[in-house]
């Protein structure tokens, strides 16, 4: 089948320049449901080929009106970033060189910028700098692999090598964890055998930083390899774990630290916001988004691991057929559990190349900033009660006065009015007992205009509910 080449990629940018066009005038939800995209997309399977520019053509127009507005300036709902426009051309150029990013001899290109991306991510993040990262499609993926090198150390140094002999017979790991950890670790957790229920979970306060005291006498009573779990930015308040004092008394128990941080971790990017993560350079892995406040494209996560070794020795697979390695090589797939990957990368060197060590510090503090402006919008207007402590970007309100009950029908009702409304989008999310409507502020787009223009669609989407 014949086609223009440059009519069709071209036709491709005219379309998604306008659909980026268009996110000013609708930021609430799609305009239709899973179910019915699914009755406009089901078919029989196509017997014959059709021209690529007509497939094209017809896939914008089938998604039409079931897109929800994630890179527009006024998507609030989870943490997400806006895929800045730098990104995006880049990530479309890793789809055209079709670079199987898997090892180095065969990509250089692509496995160089990786290992730059690896180096300038150490310096932002100013972790220590042996460590090593492995590029993952996001937090869940880049948990597993966190904690997967986590479990070779501490079983190794148990005399037991999991990578070679699994875990049957293995010596028990005693898993502590923060009662409002993220549903990702738990994943994480079962993705790599560990399980979600034979857990050792540690009391938290009410902001969901988990307790100093509560960890020191759940370590104490135990024998064996240990992994601790810490956060780093809660995903409904942003709290962050105590560091300093967390840390230290999990390494004197000999337990690995592991953080999550997979928004959090950037206030450490930043002069003004680093102190929340103080002592967090003393854990032993660390795991981060590129798709959230980096805003590179989807999908992109980074596991850190400070041991090189385990983390190598977790991830590393090896056939006949594939590269040889030098002692000094850096293969991607070493740090992944996928030997076909694409070239994630680029994507992040491109981004850390548009904005710099100032511009990826004053992304986050922005966000920090009118979350706070948010928070005080919504804190005036009587009725909406502020739920957290804002700390950096998140923000979780929930309406009215009464019984859990009664708050939860109120909430849901000014979630539903917010989306239908269309100027915004916040979901809504179950914390300590209560509903709450939470605002994650982490689009690179979004600017004063935007928050002031939302704070009122809320309110107004509240007035309405009580009147």
């Amino acid at each position: 089948m014949t086609y223009d080449l440059r009519t069709l990629l071209n036709r491709a940018v005219d379309h998604a320049v306008d659909y980026r066009a268009s996110l000013n005038e609708h930021a609430g939800r799609p305009d239709h449901s899973y179910a019915e995209m699914r009755d406009r997309l089901v078919e029989p399977v196509p017997e014959q080929g059709a021209a690529p520019l007509d497939v094209l053509e017809e896939l914008v127009r089938r998604s039409k009106g079931g897109l929800m507005p994630i890179t527009g300036p006024r998507f609030f709902g989870w943490v997400m970033g806006a895929s800045h426009p730098a990104g995006v051309a880049a990530d479309w150029l890793v789809s055209a060189w079709g670079q199987n990013a898997g090892y180095h001899t065969p990509t250089p290109a692509a496995a160089a910028m990786e290992e730059v991306a690896e180096r300038w991510l150490l310096e932002i993040l100013d972790l220590p700098r042996q460590s090593s990262i492995g590029f993952t499609t996001g937090a869940t993926v880049a948990g597993a692999v966190g904690l997967a090198a986590a479990r070779t150390r501490v079983l190794l140094d148990a005399g037991w090598d999991p990578d070679a002999d699994g875990l049957f017979g293995a010596p028990p790991v005693h898993v502590l964890i923060g009662d409002d950890a993220h549903s990702s670790m738990f994943s994480a957790l079962q993705l790599i055998g560990f399980g979600y229920r034979r857990l050792i979970r540690v009391a938290t306060d009410g902001q969901g930083r988990m307790s100093v005291a509560a960890l020191d006498a759940a370590l104490r009573g135990l024998s064996g390899p240990k992994i601790v779990i810490a956060q780093a930015g809660q995903i409904n308040t942003g709290a962050y774990d105590r560091f300093d004092d967390i840390i230290p008394i999990a390494h004197a128990a000999g337990a690995w630290v592991h953080v999550d941080g997979a928004f959090g971790l950037w206030a450490r990017a930043t002069p003004s916001l680093r102190h929340l993560t103080d002592g967090i350079e003393a854990a032993d892995s660390w795991v981060t988004d590129g798709h959230k406040w980096l805003q590179v494209p989807y999908d992109s996560g980074f596991a850190i691991v400070r041991d090189r070794e385990a983390h190598q020795r977790a991830m590393t697979q090896w056939a006949s057929y594939l590269p040889t390695i030098s002692p000094t090589d850096r293969v991607p797939s070493a740090f992944v559990p996928e030997l076909s990957r694409r070239a994630r990368g680029t994507p992040v060197w491109a981004m850390l190349k548009t904005l710099g060590r100032q511009g990826v510090a004053e992304l986050v503090e922005r966000h920090c900033a009118l979350t706070k402006r948010m928070a005080e919008r919504l804190g005036a207007e009587p009725g909406i009660n502020l739920r957290n402590e804002v700390t950096i970007n998140q923000l979780i309100v929930d309406f009215g006065a009464g019984d859990a009950a009664t708050r939860k029908a109120l909430t849901e009702a000014v979630i539903a009015g917010v989306q239908a409304g269309g100027v915004c989008f916040a979901g809504g999310a179950a914390w300590h007992g209560d509903w709450v409507m939470r605002i994650s502020v982490t689009s690179g787009a979004t600017t004063e205009a935007d928050i002031e223009l939302s704070a009122d669609a809320i309110i107004a989407a509240w007035r309405a509910v009580r009147g």
